[in-house]
């Protein structure tokens, strides 16, 4: 019997699982596909999504792997830069190939502990008091205590045990692709930026080695149920640019839509759905690879502490009412932006107007924070501002504060080196007098680095130890 089985192993699904390992939570992986996906497409990691690595120790092992650019010009691909002082350590996107990033985060996993079965598709299960019966295309059955669904935006999981999914479907469909040029660099650049100015579903991005992302709308091409094709780009860029730009030897050809649509629930019982199973929106801004694997983050220490046996009551729960909200939010900016991409007289309007407005900084800080996902604050209760917020990598005695969390452990930071975790040290740690960075006396950190607790009274930090790391263990 297994603690935890995932259906699914993308991003979302092999970060929950090395999630889940660190407390030695027992996690089978099920993937239907045979093997990780051979196409080559670029996927932009985001500030919070870095940060977390970070917390990690993976870091340091994706960066290679990865192209970094400033981090500007996300919302609506209006092309502003980031604003000065972005607060964090990781002020960057990182362009990194989806199968690299894919099959980092599995080795991750698989090295923590976690078991995956690749060619075992989920086709049934059935959930009692304790625990839930797994049943696999062939047959097999496999039992587990709690069962996560990271099974993509047509999950198994979520229809089975018939979650709604509301939203509205797809209007505007758009092709997207990597591929190779045949003309100078310059002379792109050029044409994009003259047709970017009335076409904002319209780019040619560089990836290096003579590689392009190429994004055009796909009206008026093959049918949508069909694989688009080389000469459907073609076609596209000499109908909108004048021009093919020579485009050939693509990397990965495919079509998106902007259906959005959120889950009404995200948990059932024993069973829970994260990532894509969860939500999905227009790819516009970069933040659905990000928000899911923020979901598993989220998700990870609460059902190893449920599993465990140290949760506190309600823990489980917060999953959804955290995170939930944060998927609405990204699906209302994603609908804001693709309105913002109209050709039509109204939402050109304005969208000079936005572009105006964020030459303000508190508009653009406002709206870079929301995509990169740097400005979500839990609703914790009433206190100071940073309660319920990241708090970045600041510099403590032993390095870096991130570099405390790669356990997946809460960590209380004491400045006043007269408060103690006590009977909770063995799922808290303690630095004493950590910097003098910080401007409040201590803080309480959870494991996903959210601010949980701001204060310098031991009975108050006491009663908030029980509040998220539950009872003692004496």
């Amino acid at each position: 019997m297994f603690d935890v089985i995932i259906a699914g192993c993308g991003p979302t699904g092999a970060m929950l699982a090395a999630e889940l390992r660190l407390h030695d939570v027992r996690v089978l992986v099920l993937e239907k596909e045979t093997e990780p996906a051979s196409f080559v497409r670029i996927v932009g990691l985001h500030v919070r999504t870095l940060e977390l690595m970070a917390m990690r120790g993976l870091l340091d092992r994706i960066l290679p792997h990865g192209r970094q650019r400033p981090a500007g010009g996300f919302f609506a691909a209006i092309p502003k830069p980031a604003p000065k002082g972005l607060d964090s350590a990781y002020a960057y996107l990182l362009g990194i190939p989806q199968p690299v990033i894919e099959r980092l985060l599995e080795e991750r996993a698989v090295d923590l502990g976690a078991q995956v079965r690749r060619g075992c598709a989920v086709a049934g299960f059935e959930q009692d008091d304790e625990g839930v019966t797994v049943e696999l295309a062939d047959g097999e059955r496999l039992r587990s205590r709690y069962l996560v669904g990271c099974d993509g935006a047509r999950s198994t999981v979520r229809k089975l045990l018939g979650v709604g999914f509301p939203g509205e479907p797809s209007r505007t469909d758009t092709l997207m692709g990597e591929m190779r040029v045949g003309v100078p660099q310059g002379e792109i650049a050029a044409k994009v930026t003259e047709i970017s100015e009335t076409h904002q579903r319209f780019w040619l991005r560089p990836f290096g080695e003579g590689v392009y992302s190429v994004v055009v709308p796909a009206a008026g091409v093959s049918d949508r149920a069909e694989p688009p094709t080389l000469e459907d780009f073609k076609h596209q860029l000499r109908t909108i640019a004048g021009t093919d730009f020579g485009v050939h030897s693509p990397r990965w050809l495919s079509r998106f839509g902007d259906a959005t649509r959120l889950a009404e629930r995200y948990r059932v019982g024993r069973v829970l759905l994260a990532g894509d199973a969860a939500h999905i929106h227009p790819p516009i801004g970069g933040q659905g690879l990000n928000l899911g694997v923020q979901d598993a983050f989220n998700l990870g220490w609460k059902l190893a502490a449920q599993i465990r046996g140290w949760a506190p009551e309600k823990l489980l729960d917060t999953y959804q009412a955290e995170r939930h909200p944060v998927a609405e939010d990204v699906l209302d900016n994603t609908r804001a932006q693709m309105e913002l991409t109209s050709t039509e007289p109204g939402p050109q309007a304005v969208r000079r107007l936005l572009t105006e407005l964020m030459d303000l900084d508190e508009v653009n800080r406002h709206l870079i924070e929301k995509i990169t996902a740097i400005g979500i604050r839990y609703d914790f209760g009433q206190g100071p501002d940073l309660l319920g917020r990241r708090l970045r990598d600041i510099d403590v005695k032993q390095g870096h504060l991130y570099g405390l969390l790669h356990r997946g452990r809460g960590l209380l930071l004491d400045r006043t080196e007269r408060l103690t975790v006590g009977d909770w040290s063995d799922r808290v740690d303690y630095l004493a007098d950590p910097t003098a960075v910080l401007d409040v006396p201590c803080v309480l950190l959870r494991p996903d680095g959210h601010v949980a607790w701001i204060g310098d009274d031991q009975r108050d930090l006491d009663g908030h130890l029980s509040r998220w790391f539950g009872k003692p263990a004496n």
